[in-house]
């Protein structure tokens, strides 16, 4: 009769309801004192805990059906380990060095299988004794002190020592003594102090924290109260916000690779190593007591919240990730789409909020839940990226008495990562530009070596909870990449990596920001062509239901011809979304998308004389087309695409357009013959503004100093003025970022400051408000809020 598993039926039955909620919202159970001998023991199996779930019943969906699957894997690498001298499977050699990892990842799956109920190999003799044999093959042939490391460094220093840490932890009283040492030494060689005691080079933000967490886990299964400490002390350098490079800004931007906007995957990372590190230790004789741990807790609403729309993460901050798809390497083949790297961060919240307050606790609850009701693409409760921790720690939180938060009405801009959102009751748009601060895009390891223009003004949107699938179904392998929506580009040919690789290619320009009120906001980017001559002036307004869109200065002189991409609509596989063009002799005045929304091309200083056209076209490919890691089954994928064909070499070109996520036909139609609707009070290259009186609003991106309407700038900067009925709020940034004192002039007679941010000096309120506005170099905007006569 084989021995009842560690991890006995009994035991995940232990603690259900309120007490499962209380697990999902600390992150683990409390440890059996009659099982904890003293506290490395403690801390071994509340990692244990954290890693394998607990308070499920294994005979229900979802788990049955995950715990089978996970014994059907293990079952599959139990049949093909062939232990050689260069690999421990066919196929996954060790050089390079990702066949190290993928070997543990798998030898991973069968610990699991063999500690979890319901896999129909728990506790499986003959599998703990493959794993084992895995095990000391690994050490013995390649993952040892002996070897000097080649290739990836994340191989040896992040990938393989993180999952052989898990394995040991969850095997510790199967393996001896000597077994346990040799792993640690491995971690020991692999990952020296040195790599913790500066913060520099590959350790810092998301890597750090997943070097911390080896080392931590190693000082655990070690017994060494100084790994942990180190590990742990490790951490501080990774709260406090930073100004510049990797890290976590205060305007909730996060930057990996010095340059790469990077919410969405290391940002995830980060999270999730964060959450899972803070409750290993809490309590403990090494838990995280720097007070800095609070920016963490409040990066979940200044940071990631808002980037996550309905359960997805907007591809804008997920790197070079979005050219992932399928992996080969995957053996659950899971799409690694945007709601694959949103869930990742949504089931992250549950595991940080144990360091959380109650209030932080029930805000975080409230928007997990909302998340959880919403996303009907890749429902969460069944996503299978999710093992059955993490199922446990959502099915928790949906089962909470806390009700389900909406999406917020709200615009975000991370000036610090050039990156803005814009959100309405029912549709969410991002927009993602580049600078001399952040990159292009990033390439590497064989991966989106076709993302050059992601940074140049690309505009995703999405029109509510039912169409969340625009970029996530085989959007990046089939999309033409000279024809990104919003985008401002030249058709002029790029190669594969152009501009280099790791977020080097950045553009020679400051101007990239704005000005946001909270709730509308003027957005704005000096575009310099990646690889070309072109040069462009793009301005963003958004507002109630329409982002306006300006464009002006387009110039180049590739020998080719400039183009700006009004939008390019996935409809899915053979789509026959009808799309009406109202068209009269003077151009088109408006466009509409069955199913999306619509456009409105404004007359007088419009489009520039630029050609509308239009093209419905199907597109097939690949996702190994973009990412070498990834697998090679092809699709076919159908385009609407409409953009402004601006001619070969031109000069001082520009355009105009309306975007309405979500409007129909009729809307679209009246707000185009509603010529009251929009003044645009200027787009050229010096600036560009706009008024719409019936919001109250009016709106400039200054690219020098100058006049529109009632504004005056003395320096370059982006400016928003939302009157009501008795009050006016003025939002200034200075978006080149110099620091320099600018002054803004409104001409409103009698007016009265109410309230005014410390950077903005009055310096008159008689027949003009004058401000002098001190804008520091974070690009953050600045506030004054009068009372009108």
């Amino acid at each position: 009769m084989p021995p009842t598993p560690p991890w006995s039926r009994r035991t995940f039955l232990a603690t259900t309801s309120a007490t499962a909620l209380g697990l999902a919202l600390t992150g683990h159970a409390p440890a059996q004192a009659a099982e904890s001998a003293d506290e490395f023991d403690t801390l071994r199996r509340r990692w244990v805990e954290l890693s394998l779930g607990t308070g499920f019943d294994a005979a229900a969906e979802p788990y049955a059906s995950r715990l089978k699957e996970t014994g059907r894997l293990a079952a599959g690498f139990r049949a093909t380990m062939a232990p050689a001298d260069k690999s421990l499977w066919p196929g996954y050699s060790f050089d390079p060095p990702a066949g190290i990892t993928q070997s543990y990842g798998r030898l991973w799956t069968m610990a699991q299988a063999y500690l979890q109920p319901g896999t129909g190999l728990t506790a499986d003799a003959g599998l703990l004794a493959d794993i084992v044999r895995g095990l000391d093959h690994l050490s013995a042939k390649i993952y040892n002190p002996s070897t000097t490391r080649y290739g990836n460094w994340w191989e040896w220093q992040i990938g393989s020592p993180r999952l052989l840490m898990d394995i040991v932890a969850a095997l510790h009283d199967h393996l001896t003594d000597a077994q346990r040492q040799a792993a640690c030494a491995a971690v020991d060689h692999f990952i020296p102090d040195s790599m913790l005691t500066k913060y520099s080079g590959t350790s810092t933000g998301a890597n750090r924290v997943d070097l911390c967490r080896s080392v931590t886990l190693r000082g655990v299964l070690g017994r060494s109260p100084a790994k942990i400490a180190l590990a742990r002390d490790a951490l501080s350098p990774v709260f406090p916000y930073v100004t510049k490079g990797d890290g976590l800004y205060a305007d909730g931007s996060f930057v990996q690779h010095t340059w790469v906007a990077y919410s969405g995957t290391y940002g995830q990372v980060m999270l999730d190593g964060l959450g899972r590190l803070f409750t290993l230790l809490a309590g403990s004789t090494w838990a995280v007591a720097d007070p800095n741990r609070q920016i963490i807790l409040d990066s979940v609403e200044n940071a990631y919240a808002p980037l996550i729309y309905n359960g997805l993460m907007m591809d804008s901050v997920n790197g070079r990730a979005i050219s992932r798809g399928y992996l080969k390497s995957d053996d659950r083949k899971v799409m690694r789409s945007d709601h694959f790297h949103g869930q990742g961060l949504i089931a992250a919240i549950p595991l940080l909020a144990g360091g959380a307050s109650k209030a932080e606790r029930e805000r975080w609850t409230a928007m997990v839940k909302g998340w959880i009701e919403r996303d009907r693409t890749t429902p969460l409760l069944t996503a299978p990226q999710f093992n059955v921790a993490d199922l446990s720690r959502l099915h928790a939180v949906a089962a909470s008495p806390i009700a389900a938060a909406p999406e917020p009405v709200a615009h975000k801009l991370f000036a610090s990562m050039d990156r803005a959102v814009h959100r309405r009751p029912r549709w969410a748009a991002g927009i993602s530009m580049a600078s001399e601060r952040i990159s292009y895009y990033e390439c590497g390891n064989g991966e989106n070596p076709r993302g050059w223009h992601t940074g140049a003004g690309m505009l995703y949107w999405w029109p509510g909870e039912k169409a969340n699938d625009q970029y996530t179904d085989w959007f990046w392998p089939t999309v033409d990449f000279y024809r990104l929506p919003g985008t401002t580009v030249s058709t002029k040919r790029l190669a594969d990596k152009a501009g280099g690789e790791w977020g080097a290619p950045k553009p020679a320009t400051q101007w990239v920001g704005g000005a946001t009120d909270g709730e509308f906001a003027a957005v704005g980017q000096h575009l310099k062509g990646l690889g070309s001559t072109l040069e462009a002036r793009k301005s963003w307004f958004c507002l109630a239901d329409t982002v306006v869109c300006l464009g002006a200065g387009i110039t180049s002189t590739d020998g080719v011809p400039a183009e700006t991409i009004v939008d390019n609509r996935m409809l899915g596989e053979g789509g026959t979304n009808v799309l009406t063009v109202d068209d009269d002799h003077a151009g088109p005045r408006w466009a509409h998308l069955e199913g999306h929304g619509g456009w409105v091309f404004p007359g007088a200083g419009g489009a520039g004389g630029a050609d509308l056209k239009t093209l419905r076209e199907d597109r097939t490919g690949s996702w190994s087309d973009i990412n070498t890691t990834s697998t090679t089954e092809r699709r076919t994928r159908r385009y609407q695409t409409l953009w402004f064909d601006h001619g070969t070499d031109p000069v001082d070109a520009d355009y105009a357009y309306l975007l309405m996520p979500g409007a129909s036909r009729r809307t679209v139609a009246a707000r185009s013959a509603d010529r009251d609707w929009l003044d645009i009070l200027a787009n050229n290259r010096a600036v560009q503004a706009v008024a719409i009186r019936s919001l109250g609003v009016t709106a400039a991106n200054f690219w020098q100093p100058g006049t529109v309407e009632r504004l005056t700038a003395t320096a370059p900067a982006s400016v928003l003025v939302r009157a009501r009925r008795r009050t006016a709020t003025l939002v200034v940034s200075e978006p080149t970022r110099t620091g320099q004192p600018l002054e803004i002039t409104w001409e409103r007679r009698s007016v009265r400051v109410i309230s005014k941010d410390p950077g903005v000096e009055v310096l008159s309120t008689g027949r003009t408000l004058k401000l002098r506005v001190t804008p520091g170099t974070a690009g953050a905007g600045h506030r004054c809020e009068v009372a009108l006569s």
